[in-house]
């Protein structure tokens, strides 16, 4: 009888503690990145009443009677399971698809969290707004004029330089493409009349930078050669309406000596032949037509011989015999224009943007992109091994492994979703149905007491 007593407290102290965490995975149904857990039962020691016995030649065998002495928690499992995603619309909000976990440090200490809930404090570091846990990362250096995150390096603090200078770029390469078309009248040397050379003429206007981020205009007016089929005259201007101060000039090496015109050769094929400068340098070899252009920048210093400083970019009319992002000629509608240039003026940091491998690109007022940072991730051997901390937060235990963190999608680590947050994994028709079973489960171990407790009653009044 006392052992059926004592079996029944186990029972209610053991359900007990399920309620608790199933009232703790009721609590958190609506906290962002919850991961639920489960309390799995398994019996007590049993006290054997009689052992085994194995059969003989005259009977057969007898198995041990062992009475069970109750039950306890063999676990408390946590459940990372994928959450739903919900769209929050917030660019600092970042989620988790798939494994893995965003790490955050204070002080010395490394937390890790599958909350994305993230906001930037008066320093613009990337931080959990709740604790004020810095999340980490890589930084991105500048290197050759390119930013380049290197993921080898040690985590650090991610900070977002808001409000941050992208200092202008003068226009190093413009980029020609499309079609001149054959058909296009000669303008006639003489007596040509403004609607003759209106229709003889493909003018192209591109904006283009210089050092200081002033805007310029880069003129290139292509006409028919008189009396040759397949080659074109270009005429070179920066600031057509002020020409006699940008002093344009345009050659195939260099552009000392030369004028502000070059000829465009085309083969019967209608593909790019050679091009000829002023100097009379053809270029037939295989590979990209590419001409220096300069003109003389108003109101900079003067070089160290006085004269005007001028500022060399490169005009790419594409590759010779080929007919892809190269200047052809065919019987068809003119369209050759610039399709890219490099050079922008002065802007400043006004949003960024966080994509699915943890890349956070800084998006300028002057239209430039540019890599700020990384975001790292961490992956574990046994994630269910990992301890609570708080904070919707967890750390590194004996048998969780040690963290290995890295770039997102790689060593397991899942993709991750800005402007979205992971929901709780909780069910609530799965967690009311747990707590009908554990209430059930209850009220029968407190009903093996009182049955426990009346057949003790009963022993006791035999002396009566």
């Amino acid at each position: 009888m006392m052992r059926s007593l004592w079996s029944g407290v186990s029972g209610m102290q053991n359900h007990q503690t399920k309620m608790d965490v199933v009232g703790n995975n009721i609590a958190n149904v609506n906290t962002n990145g919850f991961k639920k857990g489960r309390a799995d039962f398994q019996d007590m020691i049993s006290q054997q009443l009689s052992g085994a016995a194995a059969p003989t030649t005259e009977v057969g065998g007898v198995n041990p009677k062992e009475v069970g002495l109750g039950v306890q928690t063999a676990a408390i499992h946590t459940i990372f399971t994928q959450g739903n995603l919900q769209s929050t619309g917030v660019s600092t909000d970042v989620a988790i698809q798939g494994n893995g976990f965003f790490v955050l440090q204070n002080g010395e200490k490394t937390y890790f969290t599958r909350n994305g809930a993230f906001s930037l404090d008066k320093d613009g570091t990337l931080v959990n707004p709740a604790n004020g846990y810095r999340v980490q990362g890589w930084m991105a250096r500048e290197l050759n004029g390119e930013m380049i995150v290197q993921t080898a390096a040690s985590p650090t603090d991610l900070t977002i330089p808001v409000g941050s200078k992208d200092p202008a770029k003068a226009t190093l390469n413009v980029n020609y493409a499309c079609n001149l078309n054959k058909n296009t009248p000669e303008i006639p040397p003489e007596g040509a009349t403004p609607a003759d050379i209106a229709k003889g003429t493909w003018a192209t206007e591109q904006k283009i930078y210089d050092s200081f981020g002033n805007e310029h205009i880069l003129s290139i007016a292509f006409t028919r050669v008189v009396g040759d089929p397949n080659s074109w005259r270009a005429t070179v201007q920066i600031d057509p309406e002020n020409a006699e101060f940008t002093q344009t000039r345009v050659g195939l090496q260099t552009t000392d000596g030369q004028t502000n015109e070059f000829i465009v050769n085309f083969d019967n094929m209608g593909t790019l032949r050679s091009v000829t400068d002023s100097a009379a340098a053809g270029s037939n070899e295989t590979g990209e037509i590419i001409l220096q252009a300069s003109f003389a920048v108003p109101d900079a210093n003067p070089d160290e011989d006085g004269n005007p400083y001028r500022q060399t970019f490169n005009i790419n009319l594409g590759e010779i015999g080929s007919m892809r992002n190269t200047v052809t000629q065919s019987a068809s509608q003119s369209s050759t224009k610039a399709f890219s240039q490099d050079g922008y003026t002065l802007g400043y940091l006004d949003n960024f943007k966080i994509d699915s491998s943890g890349i956070i690109t800084g998006v300028y007022s002057n239209g430039t992109n540019r890599t700020i940072g990384k975001i790292a991730l961490a992956s574990f051997t046994n994630q269910g091994g990992l301890e609570k901390a708080g904070d919707n937060t967890y750390v590194e235990s004996n048998n969780s492994g040690q963290a290995n963190i890295g770039e997102s999608g790689i060593a397991g680590k899942g993709s991750l979703l800005a402007g979205a947050l992971e929901m709780s994994n909780v069910d609530l028709t799965d967690q009311f149905s747990e707590m009908i079973v554990t209430q059930r489960g209850f009220q029968s171990n407190a009903a093996t007491i009182r049955t426990a407790d009346t057949l003790l009653e009963t022993v006791i009044s035999l002396k009566r």
